[in-house]
């Protein structure tokens, strides 16, 4: 989809690509011979040669045992997933900036709503420590991309939050307060909807992660799932159709706009207590 502007190469994964067919030519053995020896299957070694396929981590294992290359496969795999999955979310948001019309479910509060302090707390919340430059970087990336809120032509924005986005508080009753009143202050913007998925809409079939519905000014559109450590951006219509019709019946368990916004407000007045 040219629209995004994606790009399909993988630097880290061509790498890995042509290492493996190296590592198979020099050792003297066929596809078939080594498919008989890793007890893979031929034409799946040989997509894994092409780079059509980024494998899994048992099966580098596999291969590193047969060529005897220590933990070097393992290491360039682990390179080339990391690679896709930035490429993936770099392609996101170059979608994201495009968009005409943006639907979003999260589980946890979505960056394009954070406020500077709640933003600040949380990227600083990982087991592993980083420099207060490369913190204060992060949070003016994501406080830049908020800008898209506000873009001419206004694109159409509808957020739906679970229950437990609005339940965990962080750093303290104070950033939290201004957090959910910034939720509501969005929510008063002509092209930004807001509701709140309860808890007592009980299951559904996005639970665990995040999605964001993206529709180009063309009428193209492209899903992206997010879990806690990785995204998948979806350019398949029929998978893309599926993810919509989820967020659909989402939208009809979740609260209506009114009941939304008194819901925060309520989160909010019993913050003060």
């Amino acid at each position: 989809m040219d629209e995004c502007d994606l790009d399909e190469e993988e630097s880290a994964r061509e790498v890995l690509a042509n290492e493996l067919r190296r590592l198979r030519e020099v050792s003297g053995r066929s596809l078939s011979q080594l498919a008989d020896e890793a007890n893979y299957d031929r034409t799946y070694l040989n997509r894994l040669e092409n780079g059509e396929r980024l494998s899994r981590r048992d099966v580098m294992v596999a291969l590193d045992r047969i060529y005897g290359t220590g933990k070097l496969l393992v290491g360039l795999w682990a390179l080339a997933r990391r690679s896709a999955l930035l490429g993936r979310y770099r392609s996101f948001m170059q979608c994201e900036e495009k968009a005409v019309v943006m639907h979003k479910y999260a589980m946890a509060m979505p960056g394009l709503l954070q406020t500077e302090e709640y933003a600040r707390a949380l990227l600083s919340s990982s087991p592993t420590p980083i420099s207060k430059k490369l913190l204060d970087d992060r949070v003016a990336d994501r406080l830049g991309r908020q800008e898209l809120l506000d873009r001419v032509p206004l694109p159409s924005v509808r957020f739906i939050l679970d229950e437990a986005a609005l339940r965990r508080p962080m750093a303290g009753r104070g950033v939290w307060r201004t957090q959910l009143g910034h939720v509501l202050k969005a929510a008063e913007a002509p092209n930004i909807a807001v509701q709140v998925l309860p808890f007592s809409a009980g299951s559904h079939d996005l639970m665990g992660g995040s999605l964001s519905l993206l529709w180009m000014d063309d009428g193209s559109a492209v899903a992206y799932l997010e879990g806690n450590k990785s995204g998948d951006l979806i350019e398949d219509r029929d998978e893309v159709k599926q993810h919509w019709l989820s967020y659909d019946r989402l939208r009809d368990m979740s609260l209506s706009l009114t009941e939304s916004i008194a819901f925060i407000q309520q989160l909010m007045e019993s913050s003060n207590q």
